[in-house]
């Protein structure tokens, strides 16, 4: 049995949640909320929360399933679009860039470990 959760435009780079997602990836859902729970990244509170989504989806298909055979078999993360605001920030050698304002789109795929095994 698998289940599936999606957050998009989440405030934050792709690339920060990425380091996030690296450590939960292919853990025991148990684990993986431990993981997030105590990791100091600002973009653990979303990814943690998508988590307890897939969970809730994977409750709600089969009201069976149990949390300690769940794993987290697929999570990634994709750039949403980028807003440029009009601010300047100073630049080297005089120079002026403007302030990028990025958003992520998270997805996180859990499964039994049956399907695993088979």
């Amino acid at each position: 049995m698998e289940a599936q959760a999606t957050a998009k435009y989440i405030k934050g780079s792709s690339q920060k949640a990425r380091l996030v997602i690296d450590l939960i990836r292919g853990k025991k859902v148990e684990q993986a909320l431990s993981i997030l729970e105590y990791s100091r990244k600002r973009a653990a509170r979303p990814i943690e929360k998508v988590l307890r989504s897939a969970i809730a989806n994977a409750e709600q298909k089969s009201p069976t399933v149990s949390l300690e055979d769940l794993v987290v078999k697929e999570a990634f993360v994709n750039s949403g679009p980028t807003k440029w605001r009009w601010r300047i920030r100073a630049a080297p050698m005089g120079r002026a860039h403007r302030e990028r304002r990025r958003q992520s789109h998270i997805t996180i795929r859990i499964s039994d470990e049956q399907d695993e095994e088979m």
